[in-house]
């Protein structure tokens, strides 16, 4: 085994996404249509494996869409497909919530919209924000220092766990 040290595995994310998808069903119950909005790229994972997951469950519409930061000029973010998010309940995805920067520029393109409900979802929270941020969704929430940063491992459509360095 490698020197990585893991606060999280394949199963144990599998379970906390289970989880967070029933979530999801509780705190949307009368809504029928939501836009799941992976940032790319683990965020877009993580948004297309809570869409499986809740597609058996969820009695409403489902889209799924992807959100194109690039991070050194946090202005240039895309939304692909073009779907109108007025009155739709859009729920951001992301791996690791950090500083709260990237979920934060994620939102700017979505609030040219109208939506009726914003959300936010990541498999990882840790503490030391430098950002307003707090995720509606959380798998896993670690106390950490400045220096201490948290990786998802994902290969493909896959999550392999997340580890601490």
């Amino acid at each position: 085994m490698s020197s990585k040290n893991y606060i999280l595995t394949k199963e144990v994310a599998q379970k906390k996404l289970q989880r967070m998808a029933y979530e999801i069903l509780e705190r949307n119950t009368d809504e029928n249509y939501i836009i799941l909005a992976g940032i790319k790229e683990n965020g877009l994972v993580i948004a297309k494996k809570m869409a499986a997951l809740l597609k058996p469950i969820y009695k409403g519409k489902l889209d799924l869409m992807e959100i194109d930061i690039d991070k050194k000029n946090l202005s240039q973010i895309t939304l692909s497909p073009e779907i109108d998010l007025n009155g739709k309940v859009i729920i951001v995805a992301d791996d690791v919530v950090h500083g709260g920067r990237t979920l934060l520029y994620a939102l700017k393109p979505i609030l040219l919209f109208y939506p009726k409900k914003i959300q936010t979802l990541v498999l990882v929270e840790r503490t030391h924000k430098a950002f307003p941020i707090t995720a509606d969704y959380v798998g896993l929430s670690v106390a950490t220092t400045f220096e201490e940063h948290i990786f998802v491992e994902v290969e493909g459509e896959e999550i392999y766990g997340a580890y601490m360095i």
